[in-house]
């Protein structure tokens, strides 16, 4: 399962206002933060305002803040608001499924106990707890991570 990139920002703009509580954060400023575009994340700041998580304030002095505490938004919330869909596989939608498994499939009560489990998980984590910047060693330099999988053979 991979969260969408709208989600995804959606949760960096939430910790980017978690870090600095104390001042408005305006757009531009996170846009150029996370290299992202300003338009994108005005889609994203008012969909949070609607969902009042944060305030927005237009004019000199304005830009954007948490209102809620960081510890009081969960992050399985503001994901299940910014996914538009959690279906795993074709089954999960009954109403356009057309698997000739489904029946006898048991396929889709595991996905379904495993989506259950990865949203509770994702609801015992706030706002937080995401938003505090990782620990590293001093002088350490972060670098991106790249895990190889394990390949699968075919077989002719």
């Amino acid at each position: 399962m991979r969260l969408s990139e709208y989600s995804d920002y959606t949760l960096r703009v939430l910790m980017c206002c978690a870090r600095e509580p104390e001042r408005r954060l305006t757009i531009a400023e996170i846009a150029e933060s996370l290299q992202v575009s300003k338009n994108h994340l005005m889609k994203i700041v008012n969909d949070l305002a609607r969902q009042e998580l944060l305030e927005t304030t237009r004019g000199r002095g304005g830009g954007l803040r948490l209102l809620k505490a960081p510890a009081a938004i969960r992050v399985g919330d503001v994901l299940r608001n910014s996914e538009t869909d959690f279906r795993m596989v074709e089954c999960f939608d009954l109403t356009s499924d057309t698997c000739t498994l489904t029946p006898s499939c048991r396929l889709r009560g595991v996905l379904q106990k495993a989506l259950s489990a990865y949203l509770a998980e994702l609801d015992s984590v706030t706002l937080a707890d995401i938003a505090k910047p990782a620990s590293r060693p001093a002088g350490t330099v972060l670098r991106s991570v790249s895990i190889a999988l394990p390949r699968t053979r075919r077989t002719a």
